[in-house]
């Protein structure tokens, strides 16, 4: 068999450049074990988002392709462009279309279609930087938790106590979005549901050791306990395995993707958000929930890579095989 030829994009111009370049080295040494050829692209984090996809559209130009691995994190990667690029490539690729993924970058949309799914989400307001509350802090209560609308990796989220700390939080927070997200605070436990193909994995519970699981909690060793699979009776955890795929189907996501909860004092998965390019280190959740039923971070890149090589578009499939 012919082995098959992929194009990992990592890197990329937003501020999780240098986790995608993790994600995306792990990814392409994995599939090289698997026998495939691979090509590592790394966007440099310099460009724009008109630059960095001329760029992707010259470093994907023949030889055929394919599949392309996308590891981008954050804008340009998780949004819809680069794989709207690949689309007008007519080029095989990861994750989820153009469309689910700009849903799934915007924490308001799809917030929306969430709710419309009938799946339990906290209460939440949008507030502009600036304009410390469309709601008054009057009308809230604390704590609060405050997050640009459309961010990663736990970028710019506070969790604030009282009124006098929300100004300040909501200035963060519009440092990387011109709309904030105010969420009523959920006290209870964090998982995060991986989903592969159609399958939801076994529910991981995370246990920052301070605070929440903010950016250094994600990336530095140590700071961070995950149970694998996490520590619920058997009902909770099909609930939430159940909840996580229907989050999925909600955005309209394909191949792969990973929601995140808090499961409340009560017992009630209250659903975050859903990350449509999750992080693919060999120490990354879902790899972490793949090797719970036995699929090694290896197999795991190369099943991502079939199931985007079976979706390829048919004008790609004729001109990579014949």
């Amino acid at each position: 068999m012919v082995p098959l030829r992929v194009a990992v994009l990592m890197g990329g111009p937003s501020g999780e450049h240098d986790v995608s370049l993790r994600s995306g080295r792990g990814i392409a040494e994995a599939l090289a074990r698997r026998g495939m050829r691979v090509s590592p692209v790394v966007v440099p984090q310099s460009l724009t988002p008109a630059q960095a996809c001329e760029f992707v559209r010259e470093s994907l130009a023949p030889p055929v392709l394919d599949a392309v691995f996308i590891a981008l994190h954050g804008a340009f990667g998780e949004d819809g462009t680069v794989q709207q690029v690949c689309e007008d490539l007519r080029v095989a690729y990861t994750g989820s279309g153009p469309a689910a993924s700009r849903l799934g970058m915007d924490k308001v949309a799809s917030r929306q279609a969430f709710a419309a799914a009938g799946l339990a989400i906290p209460t939440g307001w949008v507030v502009n930087p600036g304009a410390a509350a469309g709601a008054s802090p009057a009308d809230l209560t604390f704590p609060i938790v405050v997050k640009p609308a459309s961010q990663g990796s736990s970028l710019g989220i506070s969790i604030v106590h009282d009124a006098a700390q929300l100004a300040a939080a909501v200035e963060v927070a519009g440092q990387y979005d011109a709309r904030v997200l105010l969420e009523a605070f959920v006290r209870g436990r964090e998982l995060t549901v991986g989903v592969l193909g159609d399958e939801a994995l076994p529910v991981i519970e995370i246990r920052p050791h301070r605070g929440f699981f903010d950016y250094a909690a994600k990336y530095t060793s140590g700071l961070t306990d995950y149970l694998a699979p996490a520590p619920l009776p058997t009902h909770v955890a099909r609930i939430v395995q159940a909840a996580g795929l229907r989050a999925h189907q909600a955005l309209g996501c394909r191949h792969l993707s990973r929601a995140d909860f808090i499961l409340s004092d009560e017992g009630r998965p209250m659903l975050l958000e859903v990350n449509t390019v999750p992080g693919f280190t060999p120490t990354s959740l879902l790899p972490k929930a793949a090797a719970c039923v036995g699929i090694s971070y290896d197999a795991l890149c190369e099943q991502v890579v079939i199931l985007a090589a079976h979706d390829a578009p048919q004008a790609a499939r004729t001109v990579s095989h014949g």
